[in-house]
Formats: structure tokens, sequence, C-alpha cells
């Protein structure tokens, strides 16, 4: 079942904020802030992402999709919905 724009960016907003960022301004995290090339998400953290994804929004996603489709909130939104089948 495909998961509305909003609803993905939440939930990941939240993920990050409690696993990678506790403690910081969640208005900080914006939908265009850099995860990877910004130093908040490093290679063992960006695994716990590419996991979280799998498990709640039953994507999976391949090498390629996960260098190039996870550094912002609206990439992820974008690959998620894609591999939902939402245009």
């Amino acid at each position: 079942m495909a998961t509305n724009t909003q609803t993905i960016k939440d939930t990941v907003k939240n993920y990050l904020m409690t696993e990678f960022l506790p403690g910081e301004d969640p208005n900080d995290l914006t939908d265009t802030t850099p995860l990877v090339t910004g130093g908040i998400l490093d290679s063992i953290s960006t695994f716990k992402l590419v996991g979280f994804l799998h498990s709640k929004f039953d994507v999976k996603l391949n090498a390629n999709e996960i260098a190039n489709h996870l550094n912002t909130l609206n990439d992820i939104t974008d690959i998620v919905q894609a591999k939902q089948g939402v245009a």
C-alpha cells in the first residue's frame, strides 16, 4: 500500500531525530537538509536508515539507490513512493 508524502516525511524525520539527532531542534531538519553530504548520516547510520525504510515501508533499495536517493527527506520520500508504485 502506498504511503502519502507527508506521512513518509514525518515518519522518517521522527526516526532521524530519535536515532541520530537526539536533543537537536526538529526545525533544523528540513526537507532539503543534506543528510549524507552534511555529515548527519555516515555509512552505518545510512545502513540503519535503509533497514528502517524496509521494515516501515516495505521497500528494498539497491546499492545505487542508496548512494543516490538518501541525501534529503525529499529524496527519501521520492524513492519510497517510487518503490511503492506512486508516480
